[in-house]
This record gives structure tokens, sequence and C-alpha cells, in this order.
């Protein structure tokens, strides 16, 4: 918040921004209320006993309202500048930004100030590697907790931290390093083209993290440039991969980048999806029950190639800037389909993606097959190998409840937005919007609009699915039911 507080400073001389009361105000409070908490803390007298003797479950409520508790002061910027005039508008904003959900309910975005934009661009590359990441990272004192690998596997589910260093904070240094230097490759090869510095920034922020917060209304659009969006595909693509594999990729241990099966699957679901997406624009035009509006379909073989792969990248990675010709609430329904999969499925695990995971996909795929396996052979022994790794049957157990617990949620969700007064489509896709945090929706909520005509209680509603989503469910539900049953628990 200091660094907006900052840029803000910057623009308020250069072009008269007003957003450095806000942000300045919005860091003291910040600031303040930080000290008070570890002031109390150290008064109690038991802080280094608690921190390094906490229990798992605390390690869950930890994690938890760490988020919301960023969400909570994160919204003060919104609330102080004028942005937004509710708690509600202002607390969704936040908690989609920390989210990396990129839902958002401003529909004046290039009117904003500077540093209002750099606060929402800074957000979502702060939620992207986690934010208990980052603490591990630059705080020696959580690095001493014994129990610092419950909270780093509570918010970084999957990223397989045993194979790339055994310490946590050098892990998660060692993870931060890899995100900073991809977001600087990133922002320069924005700047290359007709962004300038300040958007080139931002963009590379909401980028890698896979946020997609822009700093104009029409996203990437506004720019009008297939070497923009060519240069976001990629980096998109990358934010999608596990960065556990960059590490090895970068030491000289290319053998396991290669072999990671998970990659193998996201690529080649990138590539069947966006061939699938190609032949759609070629075909759908000429069916009269997909046909909406014909002049919103990319012309050209280059141009719906770049489309696909945009489209496919920007939604799998559950990033979804808007490029030229991006409305696929415009190109009927044939796309949905896809797009809906592509929003629920996500990329790896242990990337800065939302969504199910492809690994718990790939998984959940091998494992039906063993069932139809055996079958077929009663006495044989099947076993689900992933990457050359078995996987024993309480982790596939843990991914099969996974999957119950996501559908659960998501049909939950829907019957919510239902009661706060969405219809039936725009509850479904607003719902795994949120769930998969991917951020776009259709209808009054699609891509070309924004999410300001919810109700409050859509609202409430999207924000609890974005952080359950973030933290993929049982972090949060856990912390749940020890809030509310307590020693039983």
């Amino acid at each position: 918040m200091l660094v907006a507080s900052l840029v803000a400073l910057f623009y308020f001389y250069r072009c008269g921004d007003g957003d450095v009361l806000a942000l300045t105000v919005s860091t003291i409070l910040t600031a303040i209320s930080g000290f008070i908490l570890i002031s109390a803390g150290r008064k109690s007298g038991q802080s280094k006993h608690d921190i390094e003797n906490f229990e798992v479950k605390d390690s869950f409520i930890i994690v938890t309202l760490t988020w919301i508790v960023f969400a909570l002061f994160g919204m003060l910027p919104f609330l102080l500048n004028g942005t937004v005039s509710t708690v509600t508008d202002a607390f969704f904003e936040a908690m989609s930004g920390f989210t990396t959900t990129g839902s958002t309910l401003l529909n004046n975005i290039d009117e904003q100030p500077h540093g209002i934009l750099f606060w929402r661009s800074i957000m979502q590359w702060l939620g992207g590697l986690g934010i208990i990441v980052l603490f591990l990272a630059i705080m020696p004192a959580l690095n001493r907790s014994s129990n610092k690998v419950m909270m780093f596997s509570a918010e970084m589910s999957g990223i397989g931290v045993k194979k790339l260093h055994p310490k946590m904070m050098m892990t998660a240094r060692k993870l931060l390093g890899i995100y900073i230097i991809l977001t600087i490759l990133c922002g320069f090869m924005y700047w290359l083209g007709p962004m300038n510095t300040f958007d080139a920034i931002c963009h590379a922020m909401t980028t890698m993290s896979s946020g997609g917060f822009s700093t104009h209304q029409a996203s990437i659009s506004y720019f009008n440039s297939p070497y923009i969006e060519y240069v976001a595909s990629v980096f998109m693509f990358a934010s999608g991969i596990n960065f556990s594999l960059y590490y090895f990729l970068f030491t000289g241990q290319g053998k396991l980048f290669r072999e990671n099966e998970e990659l193998r699957w996201y690529l080649g679901a990138v590539i069947l999806l966006t061939s699938i997406f190609i032949a759609l624009f070629y075909f759908a035009p000429r069916l009269d029950t997909v046909l909406t509006q014909e002049h919103s379909y990319p012309v050209g073989f280059e141009n719906r190639f770049r489309t696909s792969l945009f489209h496919v990248t920007s939604i799998i990675t559950s990033t979804c800037f808007q490029a030229t010709n991006f409305d696929y609430d415009l190109w009927g329904g044939l796309f949905l389909i896809p797009t809906f999969i592509m929003m629920a499925s996500g990329a790896c695990a242990g990337s800065t993606s939302g969504g199910i995971k492809i690994i718990r996909e790939v998984i959940s795929i091998k494992s039906i097959n063993n069932i139809f396996r055996r079958l077929l052979h009663p006495n044989a022994l099947f076993s689900v190998k992933v990457s050359n790794e078995v996987i024993d049957d309480d982790k596939t157990r843990r991914v099969v409840n996974f999957l119950i617990i996501f559908m659960l949620l998501y049909v939950l969700g829907v019957l919510l937005f239902i009661i706060s007064g969405s219809n039936l489509e725009e509850s479904m896709f607003n719902c795994i919007s949120a769930l998969g945090n991917s951020g776009p929706g259709i209808g009054s909520t699609g891509p070309s609009a924004s999410f300001s005509e919810l109700s409050d209680m859509g609202k409430w509603t999207m924000s609890f699915l974005m952080l359950i989503g973030r933290l993929e469910i049982y972090t949060v539900l856990v912390t749940f039911l020890v809030m509310f049953r307590g020693n039983r628990y």
C-alpha cells in the first residue's frame, strides 16, 4: 500500500491525481493497526511460544483470517477515495483483487487515478503467489515456526515443496524470486509494444498473478495490438505452470520439467481447445441455432487463431483479460460449454491460476479408468500413477472428496445467486467464476459489463466463494468447522 501511495504522489505532481490522501491515510491506518496487534501479542507473553507450537487447525485459521484481514484493509483506498460508495462494494473489489479473481464492480476504470489502478494491480500480484508464501519469504519469525509447512500447504496445495527445498523460507524465497523475474520479463515485453511504462507494469503484475485487472475498461483490447495479445497469451500460459517446475528448469533439472505429466496434460488441453475454438469460428456462423451477431466473430485465420489462443489461455488460467473479439457472450451458446469447462478446470497445481487444477482431473480420470479395469480383471492390482509416482489411495480419496465438495458448493452457490435475484444462466456462470477465481460472467455481468448490477447478497456470496476458491475449499471449511465446533475438531 505504501508503494501505491508513492505512485499516487508521483502522479499527483505529474497530472494532478487526487488519490494521494486516500492511499496515505489507508497506509497509516494499516500500519497503526499492525503495530497495535504486534504490541498486544508481545504483551501477552505467549507470542513466541504460540508461533512455534501452534496446532494444525491453527494453521488453517491463520491462513483464512489473514486473507480476510488483508481484504478488509485492502478495501480502505476504494472507500476513502470514493471509488465505490459502500463497504460491500469495497470488500468485493478487494477480495476479487487478492484472490486474483478479477471480477470488478467498476464501470469507469479509465477515469480512476493512477494510485488506485496501481493498488488494484499490486493486490493481485501479492495474492497470486500467496500472502503466506510472501510472509515466509521475508519474515524470519514465521520460518522458525515448527508448523510453517502446514501454513504453506494450506495456501499452496499441490506444489510439491518437498522436491523443491526442505526449508520453507528457502522455498518461499526461490518461488518469490522466480515470480519477480517472470513479472519483470512480462512487463518488459509489454513495454516493447504500444504500452507505456505504467500500463506495462500493472498488466505484468496482473498477468503473472492470473488476476486480469486492467488499467482500462476495455482491458487488453484497449491497445488494439496483436503483439500485446500474443505476449499476453504466452505469459498467461506461463502463469498456469507449477512454479516449482521453473526452479527445476533454471537449476539444470530440465528432465523433471519435461517429464511432468500435469504439464503435458496442460499443454495438450491448450492445443486441443485452441483447435476446437478455431474450428467453431468457421463452423458456428453457419448454424442458425447459435448465430447471434455474425460480425462478432473474428475474420481470417490469423485473427481466429489469435482470438482462440488468447481466449483459451485467458480462461483456463483464470486470468480473463479481454481482447479484440473476446466477447464470448456474443458468439453463441456453442462457445459457452468449453468456456464453462475451462473456468472450472483451471491450470496446474502450484501455479497462480484458480479452478479445480489439472492434476486432480488427471488423478480422477485414471482412478475411474482403474475401476473399469478392475471390473474386467477382478484379481489384478492397479495403481494410479502421475509422473511415474504412485498416488496412494488416501490421496485419491482426498481428490474425489474435493471434487464432491466442489460440486456441492457450486450447487449451493447457484441457489444463493438465484435467491439474490440473478437468473439461472447468470447464476451458473457467476458461481463458477467465483469458485474458479476466473472473473467474468455472462449477460449483465458478461465480459463487456461488470458485477455492479449484483445485489448485496450476491456480492457477499461471490466474495465468500472467491475466498473458498483461492484457498481450495479445505482450508476455509476446516476453519469454519473449528470456529463453530471448537475442540471437537
